[in-house]
């Protein structure tokens, strides 16, 4: 498909977000294999289905044969509205403020959740860091106590072998000490004689200072061992205080201390939860002033273009046969409970993702009669001339090329209907027009015709389109004006018709 699209900035701006480039001349071209899958290009830019999607949304205006029925529902009423406005960078920080409320709403409602669970915990909590502090673990204390428990629990040991290692080394009547002193003397003597000794020398020497260091260690060690056995008992005990605490909680003295900080700091928490959930309902008002502020504005934006939209839907109900009617477009805010919503001029507003106004179109389409809601007074006719002017007049106001009408004259005929062609005639000036109807007053006035039909192949049924000529067209048209059976009266109709638009 080729558009033109001159002049779409909501259209530039989804091109640059998807790095295509933006000409006046838009080209969308999708691939599809014999093998199945298919490749979608804009402007020979590779591009995934769903982009194509929403770029179509900025080229093609869908009008169904139900559509209409929408206008029935009160909700959409905001929606077309804001369409012909020129405020939907509003709207977008609307939402993103909308969006900020609804976050810190969340996160408040997590925190008095919170609370409340470890409101319920905290005795629990406190008799948890209660047993864990009047213990105190330090990190790898455990592992200290098993060397100092394994220590004093051979201390008897100990000191036997450091005695004996003593005597051996330095009190017995034949002590390794006084052996090497005597090596270490015939060593000398002989380096005396002969040099090559001389390094033996030195070696025996060190060997003594050895000696001497392994004897004073011992001698001290023995000094300095506590055989206190009540030392012994405390130690053990608690020990096994602390490898209590690992299998409560979490097998090492690292996890017992982890989780004395954890619940530690849920018991803080709980304790300053007032001035926290108070500092967060602070910056949620801010939040919801802020963004009643900017709902003030979009406000005041849909309220100039209700007056703008009133004028061009009567003036085009008028055109469309509805001698004096009367448009209106409601826009209404309703208070909400305190801290909800959004907060504008003193007061909290119900709100949506759209602001916090309430839309909802009123007409009156006969002299002397109250406007009304508008699925309380609009018979079909009405409603598909309604939708249509309401088309019209958001259509002159945006650059979507292409404008597709798929019975829009449900309800409708004679007088009415060649009105409807001719609003389509006029709306054709903006925008190209593609009507599916079955009303020869609408066909007529079309520039080009296609037939579309259904036959049967191969037990398959086939849709075809074909552009019809001249002759055809009229033969088509007279054909809605008749039935099959064309006559020689709908042939002449029909021919006033297609010739009366040129």
């Amino acid at each position: 498909g080729i558009f033109n699209v001159k002049g779409n900035k909501k259209l530039k701006i989804l091109l640059d977000e998807y790095e295509v480039d933006y000409i006046d001349e838009l080209i969308i071209r999708r691939e599809i294999s014999l093998k199945g899958s298919n490749r979608c290009f804009i402007n020979d830019t590779p591009v995934n289905l769903n982009v194509v999607k929403e770029i179509g949304n900025l080229l093609v205006d869908l009008h169904g044969q139900h559509e209409h029925q929408s206008l029935l529902r009160t909700e959409t009423h905001i929606d077309y509205l804001d369409e012909f406005g020129d405020y939907q960078p509003l709207i977008q920080q609307f939402k993103n403020a909308y969006s900020e409320i609804s976050k810190k709403d969340n996160e408040l409602k997590d925190l008095q959740k919170k609370e409340e669970n470890i409101k319920e915990k905290k005795d629990f909590y406190s008799f948890q860091i209660k047993e864990i502090d009047n213990i105190s673990p330090e990190e790898n204390e455990d592992e200290k106590l098993n060397e100092e428990l394994k220590i004093l629990e051979n201390s008897e040991k100990i000191a036997e072998l450091a005695s004996e290692i003593y005597t051996l080394l330095y009190e017995s009547e034949s002590s390794v000490q006084d052996a090497l002193s005597k090596v270490k003397n015939h060593l000398q003597k002989l380096s005396e004689i002969d040099k090559t000794f001389s390094d033996a020398v030195a070696e025996s020497e060190s060997a003594l200072a050895q000696i001497e260091d392994i004897s004073s260690l011992v001698r001290n060690y023995n000094s300095r061992l506590n055989l206190n056995p009540e030392e012994l008992e405390e130690k053990r005990e608690r020990l096994g205080a602390i490898n209590l605490l690992k299998k409560k909680y979490g097998g090492s003295v690292k996890s017992i201390l982890e989780h004395r900080k954890k619940i530690g700091d849920e018991v803080d928490l709980a304790e300053n939860f007032a001035e926290k959930i108070n500092e967060i309902s602070n910056q949620i008002f801010e939040l919801r002033e802020n963004a009643g502020s900017i709902a003030k504005k979009i406000s005041k934006q849909r309220e100039q273009t209700a007056k703008i939209v009133k004028k061009g839907i009567e003036k085009n109900l008028k055109e469309l046969g509805i001698q004096n009617p009367e448009f209106k477009t409601e826009i209404e805010n309703h208070m909400a409970e305190k801290d909800t919503g959004v907060f504008a001029d003193g007061k909290f507003f119900n709100t949506t993702s759209r602001g916090m106004d309430e839309v909802e179109f009123y007409i009156s389409t006969n002299p002397g009669e109250d406007l009304k809601p508008l699925p309380k007074v609009a018979s079909g006719g009405e409603i598909s001339r309604v939708m249509l002017s309401l088309k019209s007049t958001l259509a002159k106001n945006d650059k979507l090329p292409l404008l597709i009408f798929d019975e829009i004259d449900v309800g409708i005929s004679g007088r009415i209907a060649q009105k409807v062609g001719n609003a389509l005639k006029e709306l054709s000036k903006y925008h190209q027009i593609i009507s599916i109807t079955h009303l020869p007053q609408i066909a007529g006035l079309a520039d080009s015709h296609y037939s579309i039909e259904k036959s049967k192949k191969d037990d398959r049924v086939v849709s075809s389109i074909k552009k019809l000529k001249k002759s055809e067209q009229i033969t088509e048209v007279a054909k809605l004006l008749s039935g099959e059976k064309v006559t020689e009266a709908s042939l002449k109709t029909a021919r006033e018709l297609v010739v009366s638009k040129e």
